[in-house]
């Protein structure tokens, strides 16, 4: 049931909630059981990319929440090599189960390969139709900051996300590499990155 599915910021209240959502994350992508790993991928819209460290310790959280408002906090300017993002948290019926990023403009790589939208849902929270429902949320969010069109891409390996791309009413640009691109919306579409 995906009655009550609903987005909302990082919430620095949470961290229960988020730490138990990143070790299922964890225990789905490595054999480490440490609170402090090195992220092999799986956590898209989470922040935090393949490679990077991931610390879901109390003080790694307060941090990471810090960090999610800043980068979407259009005064600052963005990290070095990204974009300005804001970050979601996937809700179902008040239990966090994924992430969503909703990037406000597209650089070289997200242009070519990561597109404005990234999500994912814990294991087990998956096939339940959360993700679809995650995506219109996105959608939604990406029209009230006047992002049009929007790119979403995935993995061409990844057939429940392009099932919920294409079932949202996405349509198939191109395979870029091994990454389906899709766009949502009228207008113009960018040649180039935006940023």
């Amino acid at each position: 049931m995906t009655d009550m599915i609903e987005l909302i910021a990082p919430d620095a209240a949470r961290y229960d909630d988020w730490s138990a959502m990143l070790r299922e994350f964890r225990d789905a992508t490595t054999d480490s059981r440490d609170d402090h790993w090195v992220c092999a991928g799986g956590m898209d819209g989470s922040g935090f990319f393949a490679g990077t460290d991931v610390d879901i310790t109390p003080d790694g959280f307060a941090a990471y929440v810090e960090d999610c408002a800043r980068q979407g906090n259009t005064m600052w300017p963005p990290h070095t090599g990204l974009v300005h993002c804001s970050y979601f948290w996937i809700v179902d019926d008040g239990a966090l189960v994924g992430h969503l990023a909703l990037r406000h403009a597209l650089n070289e790589f997200l242009y070519e390969l990561g597109g404005h939208i990234g999500y994912s849902v814990r294991p087990a929270a998956r096939g339940r139709g959360i993700a679809k429902e995650a995506l219109k949320l996105g959608l939604a969010e990406a029209a009230a900051l006047d992002i049009a069109p929007v790119l979403v891409c995935c993995a061409q390996t990844n057939g429940a996300s392009r099932a919920v791309i294409e079932a949202c009413g996405g349509q198939l640009e191109d395979v870029r590499e091994d990454s389906r691109r899709y766009w949502f919306g009228d207008g113009p579409r960018p040649t180039g990155p935006t940023a």
